[in-house]
């Protein structure tokens, strides 16, 4: 039994999310440790503007994806494997159209911004800090382009010393600004959106330099950016984040704000645990690109339930947490959050599970539709469920609307699954 223990924490997968999973937290630190800084910087205010702008460039950055992620793990996998001579034609085409798309919306972007500034952020930058803002977002979506070709290609370690050698690099010149009382919005936004990007990017150019090369030799070829699985994968993502959100949307519409605090918080620490699933994932969705068969069904899916069990577990610990844990951490004038994180964690536990059921229908099967159908489901169930019962019942509400929305769906995705699975040779 020792044995066996041990043998799976030493298989190279077991490994990668290790790293992966560290390698994230290790990001939330430094989210953590720069929040720290930035407030003994920062007045209010600046923070505020700082807060909107980078919450529009992060926001834009995921929208902009174009789900050229989803494309990257389900086509890159097999054709690195195979060492397809249009490995690299895929790879610059994927870029190219992916740039291209982002380029145009930015642009429109860069004529629009002053004017959504001054009638709907009302953040009053000066036009600097908005067009810097602007100049991230392309800079993330390249920076996230690389990252996913990395993961993709199995360099989960190279992928997360990149990162984070990027975010030492941003600490040094935040502080160098700091010490030299040269701090403004517009340098952090400098700093965070341009040098951080600038230095992952020369990172993976020293180690990758003739894979580079060979990439940009390549030629364009138009089919290799699938634009029906893609973008079919982008709307149904769209969906799923923006369904996971609307609980929250609609607290604060309908109910107190101190009651949306609560609530809130006990989201972000169902938010950290869900990020454990995303380490994982990350790691796992290329080998669910390389089945072709049942017999490979069952010998991948039986590992990947393996790893889930991690989140799982630790979902099932969150339901359980006693009063004084929660304390310790967010003092007692947060006694709610306590209540309504237990709760919260209990549909939660599904969610692990229902990861398996997507890999299999994205990368697998590559059937992004039955995804949009699925995650039209969640959001709908969601955003009824709180609609009409949060005036009546406030946060249970919202609770109970996610746990049937992960029922639902979760058994639609099942009977999906088996009937691909079914027509699988």
């Amino acid at each position: 039994m020792i044995y066996r223990i041990k043998s799976f924490f030493l298989r190279p997968t077991s490994r990668d999310i290790i790293i992966n999973t560290l390698g994230n937290y290790l990001n939330v630190f430094f989210s953590a440790f720069f929040v720290y800084l930035l407030v003994r910087i920062l007045d209010p205010n600046q923070y505020g503007v700082l807060s909107v702008l980078f919450g529009i460039a992060y926001v834009l950055a995921n929208i902009l994806d174009f789900g050229t992620t989803a494309t990257i793990y389900s086509y890159l996998p097999p054709l690195i494997d195979a060492k397809q001579p249009t490995l690299y034609r895929f790879i610059k085409s994927t870029f190219f159209y992916q740039t291209l798309f982002s380029t145009i919306v930015i642009a429109v972007l860069f004529v629009t911004f002053p004017y959504l500034d001054t009638f709907f952020f009302k953040t009053g930058a000066p036009l600097i800090e908005l067009y810097l803002t602007a100049i991230s977002v392309l800079f993330f979506i390249w920076q996230n382009f690389l990252g996913n070709c990395l993961y993709a290609a199995k360099r989960v370690f190279q992928n997360n010393v990149y990162n984070n050698v990027a975010n030492l690099a941003k600490t040094f010149v935040i502080i160098a600004l700091a010490l030299t009382h040269t701090v403004t919005v517009g340098s952090i936004i400098f700093t965070f959106g341009i040098v951080g990007p600038v230095v992952f990017f020369v990172l993976v150019y020293i180690n990758k330099k003739n894979h580079i090369s060979l990439v940009l030799n390549a030629p364009i070829a138009r089919e290799d950016f699938r634009f029906n699985y893609t973008l079919t994968y982008f709307v149904a993502s769209q969906f799923f984040n923006l369904g996971l959100r609307m609980d929250l949307f609609l607290l604060s519409y309908f109910r107190p704000k101190d009651e949306v605090g609560f609530y809130g918080l006990a989201q972000k620490i169902i938010l950290t645990i869900i990020a454990t699933v995303i380490s994982i994932t990350q790691v796992i969705s290329p080998a669910f690109s390389k089945i072709q068969f049942k017999k490979d069904f069952f010998v991948h899916v039986k590992s990947a339930a393996l790893y889930m069990l991690l989140p799982t577990i630790l979902f099932i610990v969150l339901a359980v947490t006693p009063n004084w844990i929660f304390f310790l951490v967010f003092t007692e004038k947060f006694v709610k959050t306590a209540d309504i994180t237990r709760a919260l964690a209990i549909p939660f536990i599904l969610y692990p599970l229902m990861s398996l059921g997507h890999l299999f229908l994205l990368y697998t099967v590559k059937k992004p539709s039955h995804i949009l159908v699925t995650n039209v489901v969640l959001f709908l169930t969601i955003t009824l469920g709180c609609y009409f019962f949060i005036p009546l019942y406030g946060v249970q509400a919202a609770i109970y609307s996610i746990a049937a929305a992960f029922l639902l769906s979760g058994g639609l995705l099942t009977i999906l699954a088996l009937y691909e699975f079914r027509k699988m040779k």
